[in-house]
């Protein structure tokens, strides 16, 4: 019995001190394979972050994570964020299948699931509120209105008496299954005046633009889902790290860009002016600004072929199964300009812009024959030679190993008559009818019929030659032995 009372006793205080001894760092609990389970069990709701020290977006989630951990200990929330360094902890690690950094899971009495929120500190309190609270929170005076709507830059609110209707279910359904943002439902008359809402209303409220978006279409989830991801948006985006994987994972898949410098004034100069001309489009375009002047986004500069004397400019984008780019005959950012440009697009009067470098006169003198957009064709497609194209990208490590071997390559069927070695810069050259993901990559055209034939084979001198004489025929050992083909990888949704 003494036995018994004993361990009852320090189960009680263990749940209540169980946490005393984990060291914190800014507020997140520092798990070890020693505390971990302890720290799990203890706690009812607890996200756990597996980091490496080196990721860089660990580095950029840090703050955030520690911001939101503030705002749950100052709410009085029992849900606690922990960290662990999944490169220390191995053990841990591999127990729970970490592949990548950062991951996040969320473990509510015990069990795990995958974190599905954003990497912002609101992103993470309003997906945890969502995760161990009602979908919508009740609100019964005009004050926990305002302290509602103040809480966060973006709340969504639902006016129904009738919480049995089809509507309010309906809202409540939405609610639930999005994570991005609080929702809250109200049936007090002196909110309904507060805010001048009727029976059935729902409105977004935030902290820009025009402060809050009227819901008036019909009570579906779908469409009151799109009505949330649209209006919870600015008029105007600016792209950075945080809103990337908001602007690329949104509903509105037809994007403009508009290249800008802040430090030239050009936000208040034509992004400010063009505000109101995006409501008009609001629902099947969204406007993006993107700074030039910094470092991180010359890359996307070069993705549309260009440079940073070229600033201001706009491009158009339309994401599907690839990115499909449209420039503007009058590359200037006036609103007028801006309103015909976007409302070709939308009336299917443009025709795609494919990037390609002017044809070098010596094009063909060497043993790596040079394409571009405007010759690729012709040479490629020639009926009565084989050519082998290798698709690179110049800050590709990749290529730059395979280059001197290529050139061997080149230089063995120089006099041929029959087989073509060529090469093509795929970040400046884009082909209508070839989209290239990963770099190097290679293809090998058929004489003939000119069936295009992907390379997986080794990357030596010898299996080229193998795979030529052979007429283009995969063997079998190459390709079992073939290099990763996970090499570097252009991803232009994610580039940018």
């Amino acid at each position: 019995m003494w036995l018994l009372n004993t361990l009852v006793i320090l189960s009680v205080f263990g749940a209540i001190y169980g946490d005393a001894d984990v060291k914190t760092e800014d507020g997140v609990l520092v798990l070890t394979t020693d505390n971990f389970q302890s720290v799990i069990e203890n706690n009812e709701f607890v996200l756990v972050e597996f980091y490496a020290p080196w990721c860089g977006h660990c580095k950029s989630l840090a703050p955030e994570y520690a911001k939101a951990a503030k705002e749950l200990e100052e709410k009085g929330s029992p849900i606690k964020l922990g960290k662990v360094d999944a490169t220390e902890e191995t053990k841990l690690a591999e127990d729970f299948a970490i592949r990548g950094y950062p991951t996040l899971k969320f473990f509510r009495s015990g069990s795990p699931i995958e974190y599905g929120g954003g990497r912002q500190a609101d992103d993470i309190v309003n997906w945890l509120s969502k995760k161990t609270g009602p979908a919508a929170l009740e609100i019964e005076t005009v004050e926990a209105a305002e302290e509602f709507i103040k809480s966060q830059p973006v709340v969504v609110v639902g006016f129904f008496k009738d919480r049995e209707s089809a509507e309010a279910k309906t809202f409540v359904s939405v609610a639930n299954g999005v994570d991005d943002f609080p929702f809250a439902i109200t049936s007090n008359e002196d909110v309904y005046a507060k805010y001048e809402a009727q029976c059935g209303s729902i409105i977004l409220f935030k902290n820009f633009d025009e402060g809050k978006s009227v819901y008036d279409g019909e009570s579906s989830e779908e469409s009151i889902k799109k009505f949330v991801a649209v209006q919870s948006m600015p008029l105007i985006v600016d792209f950075n790290h945080e809103s990337a994987q908001k602007i690329f994972g949104g509903d509105i898949k037809s994007h403009l860009l508009m290249f800008i410098s802040k430090e030239a004034g050009h936000v208040e100069k034509y992004a400010e002016p063009a505000k109101e001309l995006s409501r008009g489009f609001r629902n099947k375009v969204l406007f993006v600004t993107i700074d030039a002047d910094e470092e991180d986004h010359q890359r996307i500069l070069e993705f549309f072929g260009m440079k940073k004397e070229e600033v201001p400019a706009m491009r158009l984008i339309r994401l599907e199964d690839d990115m499909a780019k449209y420039k503007p005959k009058n590359p200037e950012l006036s609103p007028e300009n801006i309103k015909s440009f976007v409302q070709d697009f939308l009336d299917g009067k443009l025709k795609q812009h494919l990037l390609s470098q002017d044809l070098p006169d010596d094009w063909d003198k060497t043993p790596v024959k040079t394409l571009v957009s405007t010759n690729f064709d012709e040479v490629a497609f020639n009926k009565d030679k084989d050519v082998l194209v290798e698709f690179y990208a110049p800050w590709c490590g990749h290529c730059k190993q395979l280059a001197p071997i290529f050139d061997q390559l080149g230089e063995k069927y120089k006099d041929s008559e029959t087989v073509v070695i060529a090469k093509i810069d795929s970040t400046a050259n884009e082909l209508e009818h070839t989209k290239i993901t990963s770099f190097p990559t290679l293809k090998y055209y058929k004489k003939g019929d000119n069936e295009v034939v992907d390379y997986n084979g080794e990357r030596t001198l010898e299996g080229f030659v193998k795979f030529i004489e052979s007429g283009g025929q995969q063997v079998e050992e190459e390709a079992e032995d073939a290099e990763d083909s996970s090499e570097e990888k252009e991803h232009p949704k994610d580039e940018l």
